[in-house]
């Protein structure tokens, strides 16, 4: 398992705080685990799954936001066998929120790359896709 852009999200969420108007959302930095999550599900879901946008054709959805480790996190299993293990999962933990990703589809150069740039920009707060 590896854990996969902490430092990158951390490092542009610093610099975007430092640039930020109070016109524009909160930035992660400043927000707990669950609100961020919160964001990235609603992100993933309209613009992956929604949208049904063909990188993620093959997979579903399964949030697990109400989590009593306080480890928030979204879930990317087959799409027709939900049940089978996780092929990503996208978490965030504590205050500021530290994201983490990992599964064997970070392992595709494509998917790792999207995956970074759109869970990036929903934790900045942006809201298309």
């Amino acid at each position: 398992m590896r854990l996969i852009f902490t430092a990158i999200a951390l490092s542009t969420l610093a610099a975007l705080a430092s640039c930020s108007s109070s016109s524009k959302p909160v930035p992660a930095l400043t927000l707990s685990a669950l609100p961020v999550m919160e964001r990235v599900a609603l992100g993933a879901n309209r613009c992956w799954f929604k949208s049904r946008d063909p990188m993620f054709a093959a997979y579903k959805l399964a949030p697990e936001l109400n989590s009593f480790s306080g480890t928030p996190r979204i879930l990317l299993v087959k799409a027709h066998s939900p049940e089978s293990r996780p092929l990503l999962v996208v978490q965030a933990s504590g205050t500021p929120a530290r994201m983490s990703a990992f599964g064997p589809l970070m392992d595709q150069p494509d998917i790792s790359a999207r995956v970074h740039k759109d869970v990036n920009h929903w934790v900045r707060g942006g809201k298309d896709c």
